[in-house]
Formats: C-alpha cells, structure tokens, sequence
C-alpha cells in the first residue's frame, strides 16, 4: 500500500462502524497526513475480495529501538468479521515480517477484545502482559517459513 491508496483506505474505513474506528484509530478517518505517517513507519496491505472490494487492513512496523520486534496492526470490515479473513492476513503479515528477520511480532489491544486475543494465540506460542485496560501480546515468530511473496499488482484507480 502507498499514499496514493488513500481512496480504498476510505473505501475500507467506510465498510467500518464508528466506534471500530475509534477504537481502532483514535478517530473516524485517516486524513492523507495521517496515512503518511503510518506509512513512514509500517508497511501496509489492504486485503481485496474478488471485485477490488477492500475488506481488511493489516499493518506491520517496527517497534522502537528492539531489533527484530515488529507491531501488528489489523482491521477488519465490520460485516466481514469472523470469516477468517484477519486470521489469514496476520498470519500472512507474520510471514512476511519473519522473512525480513523479525522474531517475535506485537500486538497492543483492548484486554476485552477476545476476538483478537485468540486470533494472536493462533499465530504461535503468546506471552501476555496487562497493562490497565488493555494487553500487549507478543507473538514467537520461530515457527514461521519465510513468506513467499505475490507479485505486487497494481489496483485501479
């Protein structure tokens, strides 16, 4: 993902509640600035359904001065929820991130969200750790193969 996929960011967050983007972003849309500092620090995939639809939004960038420790960050369409389509595109960003010497990948949610709790434990082996109302999860990335990347394609505009 690049700046200029800025309208299917929209196009995502637009298949999005409210008070998912809140919880999510902070804020009900990623203006432009917004989107290039994400960029500048994560690399980004949107994940399409068969008619260029976007469904999800999955995020990857390194955390601070730790070598080898990356961030996840996932969003996923509200109607298109527990369909496996987060499972499948972490699992994928975990790859990746592996591929590129990553050891162990990181996760910072709200300590309710069970539904992205379970989803981390099914990435690999997770230690966690309370802090007030949510929970940093980081997942042992040793177990997965490098990722073999699909060749990128460019989405029309």
């Amino acid at each position: 993902m690049t700046a200029a996929d800025g309208d299917l960011v929209a196009a995502f967050h637009a298949h999005c509640r409210e008070q998912s983007l809140l919880l999510r972003w902070g804020r009900t849309r990623l203006t432009p600035r917004d989107l290039a500092l994400l960029l500048a620090q994560a690399q980004c995939w949107i994940g399409l359904d068969a008619n260029e639809r976007p469904l999800a939004l999955v995020c990857v960038g390194s955390v601070g001065r730790q070598p080898g420790v990356v961030d996840l960050g996932l969003q996923v369409a509200d109607d298109h929820h527990r369909r496996g389509i987060g499972t499948a595109m972490a699992r994928q960003a975990a790859r990746i991130a592996r591929s590129r010497g990553a050891h162990t990948l990181t996760a910072f949610t709200h300590a309710s969200n069970t539904p992205m709790l379970r989803l981390l434990e099914h990435l690999g082996p997770t230690r966690r750790t309370r802090d007030g109302p949510y929970a940093e999860v980081r997942v042992a990335l040793d177990a997965y193969p490098p990722a073999t990347l699909p060749p990128a394609r460019s989405v029309p505009t």
